[in-house]
């Protein structure tokens, strides 16, 4: 199974949505569609809406880590919202919920970051 990436800005906050499978084989495209979003400017805060992703391996984390990076240079934060079970194990064992935010839902997540959706 491959990755569906939809990007969707909402004022100055980037909203990621992923559906199917982040690995090694499609870290890549993720990394470089929302690396290149960002170089667009204006973006301040990333929401990452995984809510239909069912599989993520360290590849997938080493991109989310790698964005979390480049949003914090710009002074803003990543949320992460709607998480499944399997994948939210991973953020768990890696200690990413240490540094990124969960949210229940893209609209409480929008709503922590002071946008209306």
């Amino acid at each position: 199974m491959s990755l569906a990436i939809e990007l969707d800005i909402k004022q100055s906050v980037l909203c990621i949505r992923l559906s199917g499978e982040l690995d090694h084989h499609t870290a890549e495209t993720l990394r470089g569609k929302v690396t290149s979003k960002l170089n667009e400017g204006g973006i301040q805060h990333i929401v990452l809406n995984l809510e239909d992703l069912s599989f993520m391996d360290s590849s997938g984390l080493g991109v989310i880590l790698g964005r979390y990076k480049q949003i914090k240079q710009l002074g803003g934060e990543m949320v992460v919202c709607a998480i499944s079970p399997s994948v939210k194990r991973l953020f768990d064992m890696s200690g990413l919920f240490k540094i990124i935010r969960l949210e229940s839902s893209e609209t409480s997540a929008l709503m922590t970051l002071g946008v209306a959706s």
